[in-house]
């Protein structure tokens, strides 16, 4: 079982995850001719290598001379440049993450930050989020030091910079369904599941028990953990800083159960400024409307309270895509045009586009 897609996502490419997809890649096939190359019995790195190995209980029953045969050049590049607990430094934690233990390895992280990536990226723009990616990346390098500090064994791999991406993903896109490709042979089944059902088990079964358990298997847990953490603490640092409504809108008491009472009270509160009870009401709205107009209605709602009093560009860019998937009305795409002017005002070019 696997995730192969998510929705709902916003319009037009990810250049930053794009970008950090090809620099891994490209790395990956620049070194792949290392692979097949065996370690020069005279470089230091081999001798140094293989002590750590011995040192942590790796070769046990295993022959140092019959080893030293069976480790390529790519396995001292990684060794040299990996992030080493014991030994690390902030030029080891960067390169780590850039580095991968084969093509299985890369291709499930490739996977992933394609996935989530996009998102996250038109959430918080290209610049911030790659600060983010990286700086999510040397936290989760301080949560393997937090469960190994004294292994001189590297980690490698973008993981725990992509699961600090999970961590923002799991805050701000709880509604989110992700498509997962489950293989029981012969058959294949495509099952959508909730964001945070996903997330969840990802980083509480898949990370958080194995790591109280003691197990390893090769896999960085504490890595895992400390970028999902870190990547968490940015989202909710971000929510209060820039007074982001969270996507999940608490209920608003005493309110109609129906959806145009719940977009008479939005546009009154946003009429008087009280943004916060306009962007709830049109939160519930959109949970509540049947696809067409008023659920239309309900995201055009809440993208002029985010653009215009919340100064939340990237995500009123996302309701208003979601409102033009709504069946809207020639009055209401009008409306959108209106938006999409001012939120192109606020951050430039976006790649929304009318017909």
């Amino acid at each position: 079982m696997f995730p192969i897609g998510d929705s709902p996502n916003p319009r037009g490419l990810a250049w930053v995850t794009l970008a950090l997809i090809a620099i891994n890649v490209l790395v990956f096939v620049w070194l792949m001719p290392e692979m097949d190359r065996p370690a020069d019995p005279k470089d230091p790195r081999l001798l140094e290598y293989i002590e750590v190995l011995q040192a942590e209980g790796r070769l046990e029953g295993v022959d140092p001379a019959t080893l030293a045969g069976q480790i390529s050049e790519y396995d001292l590049t990684v060794f040299e440049h990996g992030s080493r607990p014991a030994q690390w430094t902030w030029l080891s934690m960067l390169t780590s993450m850039f580095l991968h233990g084969g093509f299985m390895h890369l291709f499930g992280n490739m996977l992933f930050l394609w996935i989530y990536g996009n998102n996250c990226e038109h959430r918080l723009g290209r610049f911030a989020y790659l600060v983010v990616y990286l700086a999510t990346g040397f936290a989760a390098s301080f949560g393997d030091i937090a469960l190994r500090p004294d292994s001189n064994i590297p980690g490698v791999g973008a993981s725990g910079a992509i699961s600090g991406v999970l961590g923002l993903y799991f805050i701000w896109f709880p509604k989110n369904t992700v498509r997962l490709l489950i293989l029981l042979p012969p058959a294949f089944r495509r099952v959508d599941l909730g964001a945070r059902w996903v997330l969840g088990f990802y980083i509480v079964v898949q990370n958080i028990v194995p790591a109280l358990m003691g197990g390893g298997g090769g896999v960085a847990h504490g890595a895992h953990i400390g970028g999902f953490v870190a990547g968490a603490a940015v989202a909710l640092v971000l929510n209060w800083r820039m007074k982001a409504w969270p996507a999940d809108a608490p209920e608003v008491p005493a309110l109609e159960t129906h959806e145009k009472p719940l977009l008479q009270y939005g546009a009154e509160h946003e009429q008087v400024g009280d943004a916060p009870g306009a962007l709830a009401a049109s939160a519930r709205a959109v949970r509540r409307a049947a696809p067409g107009r008023s659920r239309a209605a309900a995201h055009l709602g809440a993208a002029r309270v985010l653009s215009a009093q919340l100064d939340q560009p990237a995500l009123a860019y996302q309701h208003l895509v979601a409102a033009l998937r709504s069946g809207p009305s020639d009055e209401q795409v009008a409306e959108a045009r209106r938006i999409l002017a001012q939120i192109r005002g606020q951050v430039g070019t976006v790649p929304l586009r009318f017909a």
